[in-house]
C-alpha cells in the first residue's frame, strides 16, 4: 500500500508540475507550448488541464481535434483508475472500515 500511496503522490505532483508549467508559459505568451503541457497533464487525467483546454478552445488557441483527443484520453486515465480494488477500498473506507480489518474480513 505504501508504494501505491508514493506512486500516486508522484503521479499527482507530475501533473501539478505540467499544470503549472503550462500557466507560467502561457503568461509568456507562447501559448502553443503551453496547450502541449495543459495537453499532456489532461491526458494524465488532470481535469485543471481540461478545463484550461477548454478555456482555451474558447479564446482560439486549442483547435477542436485536439481538444477532442484530450477529452478522450482524459476519459481513459479516469477510467483506468477505477479498479474493482479501488472501489471497494474507498467503499469500506466511506464505513469506517480500515485497511488491516478490510483485509482480514
Amino acid at each position: 500500500i505504501k508504494l501505491l500511496l508514493m506512486q500516486q503522490k508522484f503521479h499527482r505532483g507530475r501533473l501539478q508540475m505540467q499544470l503549472v508549467r503550462g500557466g507560467f508559459i502561457a503568461r509568456s505568451g507562447r501559448m502553443d507550448r503551453a496547450v502541449k503541457h495543459w495537453i499532456i497533464a489532461a491526458n494524465l487525467g488532470n481535469d485543471d488541464a481540461l478545463e484550461a483546454l477548454v478555456d482555451n478552445h474558447k479564446r482560439g488557441f486549442v483547435n477542436k481535434e485536439d481538444l477532442a483527443a484530450a477529452l478522450r484520453a482524459h476519459q481513459v486515465a479516469v477510467d483506468a483508475t477505477k479498479i474493482p480494488q479501488r472501489e471497494a477500498a474507498d467503499a469500506a473506507r466511506a464505513r469506517g472500515i480500515h485497511c488491516a480489518e478490510w483485509k482480514d474480513g
